[in-house]
């Protein structure tokens, strides 16, 4: 029998619960002919031209003065197949300088890969280069800007875009005959066709826009088939709001996380997801004919209580549930589809060489105010925090001492959780990024592989990361690994 005969009531932030314009297009890639955003990989390569932009965009119904990729919110959707060579032309038609962080995939943190030290000045270009691995994994990925001290801002303001790798999970029989819908989840705040600048308390506790849209739009409704399958791939996109959702009427089957495929579906009855995660749900749709709703149910990332004084005391995101989208059921299939019975594999790692312990908190320093940290450091781009050994596995314990949940997110290696609050983690998954809750601890298990060089692990409420809260790791070749 597998997990997805048995209820769960929830599984919050994956598990949680459980303890210039334009785009251009290269004749070596090409749009799917039903949604003109969408770039698919050809031959073994993709070439793409993208321009980051600021001017009018269209948003739910309105235009508004947003930073974009290719003048639309969310940017184009890329899709490739391991072993794709990608190149990107990317151009910066910003007031400010930018650049790129390909957000889960397993390419090198180094050169014209996913470089997140990178800087492409205003009015200038660079091209991105690398290979999706041929043992990457299938995932719902993404791409937006890591430019130290401006990531909060960029994205907040609309730079966001989807990063498929089709592959094994796209190719299960019951998977590939749902109805796949990208929901991609980010909020903004507009007054007078502009995004006002943050406050202070915006900037320490992560800011929240008042307008939630889903690929842009305010409540889309999506169709379905009585008896057929709806694949949700979801994105978390926004800087700070966190997503606790429940659709109406339905069970939600879990069948991929951050990283890829789950081994079987598993039931819930909602899903939390944190900035920056992913997931792909299953929906049955073997309820009586109507509309359905997508609700966004109210969650409180903090524990209520005062930090600088009482800056950030309060409450956060919304007192009541929010209708995000509707599902609406279309006419009947003759033969009812199931549920798969499996999905993936997901192998496990080996005993850890090493443990570290990395405690999440914060502080205020004279002239700089409320900065946040990784064991009572702010980032510096000069300090080699963490050295780890390509070809091992480590375990590291995550602490959070603040106030406020952040959800800790590592580049270029995926995860596994082993623990939370030392109960163990029931389910085997893959992950980029998890909410470690105020005053709680995660320990996860990694595999360094492949690629030498440094990357960094941060907090995904952006604002914080922007504040201080990111080290940098170094992925070496020697034996001499050492620091946090």
């Amino acid at each position: 029998m597998t997990k997805a005969k048995h209820s769960r009531r929830t599984f919050l932030a994956m598990g949680a619960g459980l303890a210039g314009l334009g785009l251009g297009l290269s004749a070596r890639a090409q749009t799917r002919a039903h949604d003109a955003d969408v770039l698919v990989s050809r031959g073994g390569a993709i070439e793409v031209d993208l321009k980051a932009r600021f001017g009018p965009t269209p948003l739910a119904g309105q235009s508004a003065r947003l930073f974009s990729y290719g003048g639309r919110v969310p940017g184009p959707r890329i899709e490739v197949r391991p072993g794709d060579e990608v190149t990107l032309r990317f151009g910066n038609a910003l007031p400010e300088p930018t650049n790129l962080h390909f957000h889960g995939l397993h390419v090198p943190p180094t050169g014209n890969a996913d470089n997140v030290f990178l800087e492409v000045p205003a009015g200038e270009g660079l091209t991105y280069r690398f290979k999706i691995p041929e043992s990457h994994p299938a995932g719902t990925f993404w791409y937006h800007p890591h430019l130290h001290g401006l990531v909060a801002k960029q994205v907040f303001l609309g730079m966001v875009g989807l990063f498929v790798v089709r592959g094994e999970l796209d190719q299960v029989p019951e998977v590939a005959a749902a109805r796949e819908v990208f929901v991609v989840l980010k909020d903004f705040q507009i007054a007078g066709g502009r995004v006002p600048p943050p406050s202070p308390m915006e900037l320490a506790r992560g800011r929240e826009g008042s307008l939630v849209t889903v690929n842009g739009e305010v409540e889309p409704e999506w169709s379905v088939e009585g008896g057929g399958l709806l694949r949700l791939r979801l994105l978390n996109a926004s800087t700070a709001r966190f997503y606790r959702l429940k659709l109406e009427g339905h069970p939600l089957y879990l069948i991929a996380t951050d990283g890829g495929a789950l081994e079987e579906p598993y039931e819930l009855d909602e899903l939390l997801l944190a900035p920056g995660e992913r997931a792909e749900v299953l929906v049955r749709a073997d309820r009586e004919p109507g509309r359905y709703t997508l609700w966004n149910l109210p969650y409180d990332r903090g524990r209520g209580g005062m930090m600088g004084g009482g800056m950030m005391g309060g409450g956060f995101g919304d007192a009541r549930p929010r209708a995000l989208a509707h599902l609406v059921y279309s006419g009947r299939r003759r033969t009812p589809l199931p549920l798969p019975e499996r999905t993936g594999r997901v192998r496990g790692l080996g005993a850890p060489v090493r443990r570290r312990r990395f405690v999440l908190g914060h502080s205020m320093q004279p002239g700089r105010g409320m900065v946040f940290t990784i064991n009572g450091q702010v980032f510096n781009p000069r300090r080699i925090d963490t050295r780890v050994r390509l070809g091992t596995v480590e375990e590291w314990e995550i602490a959070n001492l603040g106030v406020l949940d952040h959800p800790f997110h590592l580049h270029t290696n995926p995860f596994q959780i082993v623990a939370r609050d030392g109960r163990p983690e029931r389910l085997r998954a893959w992950k980029d990024t998890v909410l470690v809750p105020a005053g709680g601890t995660v320990r996860l298990r990694v595999g360094f592989a492949d690629y030498p060089g440094n990357a960094v692990y941060h907090c995904h409420i952006l604002e914080h990361e922007d504040l201080g809260m990111m080290g940098i790791v170094r992925f070496e070749t020697s034996s001499g690994a050492s620091g946090t």
